[in-house]
């Protein structure tokens, strides 16, 4: 028995050591990486709440011609094709509103014009109409009657365009049309569709599928709005040859209907093709005939890999490009990054790209990301680079994994010497989104230095440093003496050149100015904004804030900040600044455009402490009674100029103010938050590789191939 017993001893102990062995030499369990073959990427979208970027008409061509079809769940079916470089449009079929008709066609271009001038969605096309080519100028995409009709009244009250239009009173077209039976040809239909048009009757050529497969061309006759005036419209076309066979055309199936359309070419001679398409659940699909990418005219000629298809979403024509997803971040490398950079930070970027788009999922209903920062930004093929291509296929299939999970790459284009805590810019923790130094300075090299300098007058301003020279003067308090070395040398509001912000003031050669501090270059590590009047301050601010401020506004300090340092609390006038998240702060604080970044102080210019007596103290503007200085010789008078120069212990000259004004002083652009893109630069410049700089941002994470 004893030996019995050492023997299933010596088994138990040897199993243990086996499973001890094991569990020491295991390959580490893995999580299955996602995997995405196609992206779809909203280019023109609306959808409330999350991206709103439409257009009343998209236009494409490519150099190799394209194949026009229909979506469906079986697949693509190809119904024609566009010859190499020729344009075609694409809108939806909906309501419109005909403001003007003339077989005048310099008299339809103005009209046109004023409807652009004027930011309608307008369109000029053309129709064989008694015995002549009649020019009409359509406006508008509306979802429903209502919304024409709102808006052929706003037409109708168009001073400058009733000049133009000489009495046209503006009418509706709608989505209600009549149609032939199926015809031989596209030349067959267009015939027929001239012999209505001799009727004094609209009349269009339209292409869709039959139930076989077969593709046919139609007649459509009519543009209603109601039943009724279909009926009405119905009863004109039966007197004209071949009307009497006309059927309501059923507007739930998918059809193209084909205007001459001149918008682009405002020449009488040339039109391109308006297809407008109508049909639940339409999907048209555009794709490439060859190898060459498509151009999208609308979205400033950039030109895209893929197909691209076009539907209705909440009453706007929706334009998604589909392509391979690989080929996408060749294109989000090369906009978010320079291909110029090293290539181990091309790679970071790479994989933190391929991470985010899979973390998103389908995060925009019928499309996975959209072509702007609010995903990732991407200009299609005009953005890639041999080096961005490279970048991507040295990590194919790569990505960050956190705790078996693709993780939310986020990145931001320089985190200002240190990066965020999500926590701190959107009041959610995330681990592997923690705030870290970052070698942000790499956007510094090779820039100017900027003198904020006073002028003779009084004015204070920037200028850049290679415009000053040295005169080996100083002020009675020791400040530098420097002067205008080129005549018209321009003095701006901040250390940077922006041709939109307008010049404090222009100065010749001689100008002498007292320096108050020197400065690099507005970049994206190190910025100024400001100073603002209390008066831009609350416009910009109310334009943000759902509960609106009443003014003035007297005081804007930070009373919170983040880990990071971050902005996370605002007081105006002592109250809360109320926002959704700390991030909002850099929008609702910015005049003409948001804040770079919520790592920034205040500088109240107004705001002086001052010292008295037995240690009191005095704050302006708080306390309101007036400043008196003590000049050379022991005068006394009151400081009622605007600026006031307070030199401090360390000889630093501030300028302050008499009435109030905000400057914003700061490092970083973006959010902040994960990988910082100059940090990135930095790390790669230094020789470290892509997966020690993606675990550098993200905490705790490991890269993993599918």
């Amino acid at each position: 028995m004893a030996i019995k017993r050492s023997i299933k001893r010596l088994i138990f102990l040897t199993l243990s050591i086996l499973m001890l062995v094991s569990a020491w030499t295991a390959s580490p369990s893995r999580a299955a990486v996602p995997k995405l073959d196609q992206i779809r990427v909203a280019i023109f979208m609306q959808l409330p709440g999350k991206y709103v970027d439409t257009t009343a008409a998209a236009t494409f061509s490519s150099a190799g011609g394209m194949n026009v079809g229909l979506r469906q769940p079986d697949g693509i079916h190809n119904w024609f094709s566009v010859a190499a470089a020729a344009q075609i449009r694409f809108a939806a079929e909906d309501y419109k509103v005909n403001v003007f008709e003339s077989t005048n066609f310099s008299s339809a271009l103005a009209v046109y014009k004023r409807i652009q001038t004027a930011k309608g969605a307008g369109y000029l096309t053309s129709i064989a109409k008694n015995g002549a080519i009649v020019y009409q100028v359509l406006e508008g995409t509306y979802n429903t009657a209502a919304d024409a009709t709102a808006a052929q009244s706003k037409w109708t009250a168009d001073g400058e365009l009733s000049k133009l239009a000489g009495g046209f009173k503006p009418v509706l077209q709608g989505p209600l049309h009549l149609e032939s039976a199926p015809l031989a040809s596209k030349a067959d239909a267009a015939a027929a569709a001239s012999s209505f048009g001799a009727a004094g009757i609209d009349a269009f050529v339209a292409v869709r599928s039959l139930q076989n497969g077969v593709v046919s061309y139609s007649v459509m006759v009519g543009a209603a709005v109601t039943d009724a005036e279909l009926q009405i419209i119905k009863a004109a076309a039966a007197k004209a040859p071949g009307g009497s066979s006309l059927k309501e055309a059923d507007p739930q199936s998918a059809y193209l209907l084909i205007r001459n359309d001149h918008s682009l070419s405002a020449k009488a001679e040339s039109s391109s093709e308006l297809y407008t398409f109508a049909g639940s659940d339409t999907k048209v699909s555009v794709s490439p005939a060859a190898a060459d990418p498509i151009k999208l005219t609308e979205r400033s000629n950039r030109t895209y890999r893929g197909l691209f298809e076009l539907s209705e979403l909440n009453g706007r024509m929706a334009v998604i490009n589909e392509l391979p997803f690989e080929q996408y971040l060749y294109s989000v490398v090369g906009v978010e990054m320079y291909p110029t950079w090293p290539s181990e930070a091309l790679k970071a970027q790479a994989v933190a790209a391929r991470s985010y788009a899979l973390n998103k999922g389908f995060g925009f209903q019928i499309a996975h990301v959209v072509d702007t920062t609010l995903s990732q930004a991407y200009y299609g093929t005009g953005s890639e680079r041999p080096t961005t291509i490279a970048a991507v296929n040295e990590t194919e299939g790569e990505v960050a994994l956190y705790e078996g999970k693709v993780i939310e790459a986020l990145f931001s284009a320089n985190g200002g010497g240190i990066t965020a805590d999500a926590k701190e810019i959107w009041n959610n923790s995330i681990a592997y989104l923690q705030s870290v130094k970052s070698p942000d300075a790499s956007s510094e090299a090779g820039l100017h230095y900027w003198y904020r300098v006073v002028l003779p007058s009084g004015a204070i301003g920037y200028i850049r440093d290679d415009l000053l020279d040295e005169t080996g003067q100083t002020t009675a308090a020791g400040s530098r003496i420097m002067q205008v070395n080129t005549n018209g040398t321009k003095v701006r509001k901040h250390p940077l050149i922006q041709d939109a912000v307008p010049l404090i003031a222009q100065a010749d050669i001689g100008t002498k100015v007292v320096v108050i501090e020197k400065t690099i270059e507005s970049n994206s590590m190190s910025w100024v904004r400001g100073p603002y009047s209390p008066q831009e301050m609350l416009t910009a601010m109310n334009v943000r804030l759902k509960t609106k401020l009443s003014g003035p506004v007297n005081t804007i300090e930070v009373s919170q900040r983040g880990p990071s340092g971050r902005a996370t609390e605002i007081l105006v006038n002592g109250q809360v600044l109320l926002v959704d998240k700390p991030d909002a702060l850099r929008g609702t604080l910015g005049v003409q455009g948001s804040l770079p970044s919520t790592l920034f102080k205040i500088d109240e210019t107004a705001k002086v402490v001052m010292l008295g007596a037995g240690s009191s103290t005095r704050t302006k503007p708080r306390d309101s009674q007036p400043v008196y200085t003590i000049g050379a010789g022991g005068k006394v008078e009151e400081a009622s100029n605007a600026n006031l120069f307070i030199l401090d212990g360390d000889e630093n000259v501030r300028a302050a103010t008499k009435e109030p004004s905000f400057r914003f002083v700061g490092t970083g652009n973006g959010h902040g938050v994960g990988l910082s893109q100059y940090g990135a630069l930095s790390l790669a410049q230094q020789g470290y590789d892509y997966q020690y700089i993606l675990k550098y941002y993200y905490k705790d994470v490991t890269i993993a191939k599918e």
